[in-house]
């Protein structure tokens, strides 16, 4: 985690924009795989933690199949990272804390939006974040109860580090358990 650590704060002074955007794969319930960008808002040595509603297609997936993968790519650093794990919901607690860092029409379209449902128009999703808008014009707005933080607890993280002539440095850490010490491996290119 502290190479991850290293790696994302390099990112942060040279990508243009979002270094902590991810690919977030997961499978639906047939077993097909699913993949999107999504932000990472925590990373430490409990894992990787980004926010969404639960009823969305990936909150459902990642409950149901409790497995994820992660891919970071930074191309103006020619690296990216690789994250396979388990997934667990984060507490009460850590996704308000989130949420109310949010900017105020953030946490509004949170409640508005349906997410991965079918929308009719852009007029009745706008309509919906107008009435959200103004019942929560004075004061903060609370946390959906549909809308929570997840954590990709790493099994495997992969370090790839692009070199002349496709002769790329790989490095895998892996675990069997999060009880179990790291063990790294070099990977051939």
């Amino acid at each position: 985690m502290a190479l991850f650590a290293a790696w994302l704060a390099e990112a942060s002074t040279t990508e243009p924009r979002d270094p902590n955007a991810m690919t977030l794969a997961t499978v639906d319930a047939d077993g097909m795989p699913n993949a999107r960008m999504v932000l990472l808002k925590g990373a430490d040595n409990q894992g990787f933690v980004f926010y969404t509603n639960i009823d969305s297609q990936k909150g459902q997936e990642l409950d149901a199949a409790q497995k994820a993968a992660l891919v970071f790519h930074w191309k103006s650093l020619n690296r990216q990272v690789r994250v396979r794990g388990i997934v667990e919901r984060v507490t009460a607690e850590e996704s308000d804390t989130y949420f109310a860092t949010r900017p105020k029409q953030a946490q509004i379209g949170a409640w508005a939006s349906k997410q991965s449902q079918p929308l009719e128009s852009r007029l009745a999703f706008e309509k919906a974040v107008a009435i959200n808008a103004a019942k929560y014009a004075l004061g903060s707005v609370p946390r959906p109860p549909n809308w929570t933080g997840y954590r990709i607890v790493p099994s495997a993280i992969e370090f790839w580090h692009d070199r002349p002539f496709r002769l790329h440095d790989r490095i895998v850490f892996k675990r069997a358990a999060t009880s179990e010490p790291w063990s790294k491996t070099r990977l051939y290119p």
